[in-house]
């Protein structure tokens, strides 16, 4: 997920800031209406189906309707009575990134500043740290008891700013630094080469996964190696850039489905096909692999891209009715 968010960031965050840079009106309702057609038809068809098929569930216990209807399950989740579903936790912080971040991008690039926002991310980052290294040091001196590594320090979206504020400060980057960028990504596979070294390093801290220090300081430091890996890619000069990788689109058009439904489709496999099928290993992964792909197909063309086709059958009614409101779009 820590990529996921430091894409998201880069990717939302060059859309809101080219458009402020070039002055063009930004409206927050146009923005906050396309992406709740993006996001809410599809997780609202997932959330009915554990909510109305209880069997389908990966566990049986999940957390109540109300705290994934306005997406803080993340928040609140009590993971060790109800964790199906809990994937979900992800999506919550990238809504609150989503609701956050244009309030915050309107308000910063009124009077833009490099220093200051350089010394903003700085202290976002050691506030991250330092609010993990606290929750760890008192968690585990009183040893409350429920999983309060997953429910303290893994989920809250205050604890996982560090990916999507990589993602930031590469579109400002990009958006307000051109030459720099430019000169950065000259240097491409350097630059791809030290993303992987760092990303190497993290994932060397997180050997055991729920220790102090790499939760205080090994997140922010995979999230640096993950954002260097975009700035490479994004060059066409460089080994990630130079050419497309096949059905790359295509997985990615599909990536939402499949993050959403995954679980539902490995539970099926599991419950009611593998204790039949006379398959292991490789033969059985294929299985679980086609299962996957088969329900994350179902969900894309039933619910995603009819969602999709409605929100710009809908904004093309109100681009007519309202034509001096377009060029906001």
């Amino acid at each position: 997920m820590d990529i996921f968010f430091v894409l998201s960031g880069f990717l939302i965050g060059s859309q809101l800031l080219r458009a402020l840079r070039r002055g063009e009106p930004t409206s927050l309702r146009a923005f906050y209406w396309r992406r709740a057609w993006r996001i809410l038809p599809a997780f609202a068809a997932v959330l009915a189906v554990y909510l109305l098929f209880p069997a389908l569930r990966e566990v049986p216990g999940m957390a109540a309707a109300w705290q994934f209807a306005p997406l803080t399950l993340n928040l609140f989740i009590d993971y060790g009575h109800n964790p199906a579903f809990s994937h979900a936790w992800s999506l919550c912080v990238e809504e609150h990134f989503y609701l956050l971040f244009p309030l915050l991008a309107l308000w910063a690039t009124r009077r833009p500043s490099a220093p200051r926002f350089i010394g903003l991310c700085a202290c976002l980052v050691l506030l991250g740290i330092a609010l993990r290294a606290g929750v760890w040091l008192h968690d585990d001196a009183y040893q409350p008891p429920r999983n309060w590594f997953i429910e303290d320090i893994y989920y809250p979206t205050w604890m996982r700013l560090d990916g999507l504020l990589m993602g930031i400060a590469l579109a400002a980057l990009r958006v307000y630094r051109l030459g720099a960028w430019q000169r950065l990504q000259a240097r491409s596979t350097p630059l791809m080469l030290a993303g992987l070294a760092i990303a190497a390093l993290a994932f060397w801290l997180f050997r055991d996964r729920t220790n102090l220090f790499a939760n205080a300081v090994g997140w922010p430091l995979l999230s640096f190696g993950f954002g260097l890996l975009p700035l490479s890619a994004t060059s066409p000069q460089g080994l990630l850039g130079r050419r497309a990788v096949p059905g790359a689109g295509g997985v990615a058009a599909i990536s939402y489905s499949l993050y959403l439904s995954h679980k539902l489709a490995m539970h099926a496999v599991h419950e009611w096909l593998a204790p039949v099928l006379p398959l292991h290993g490789p033969a059985l992964f294929a299985v679980y692999a086609a299962a996957i792909l088969l329900v994350d197909a179902a969900l894309h063309h039933a619910v995603e891209r009819p969602g999709l086709w409605l929100r710009d059958r809908l904004d093309a009614r109100r681009g007519a009715a309202t034509p001096a409101a377009a060029p906001a779009r």
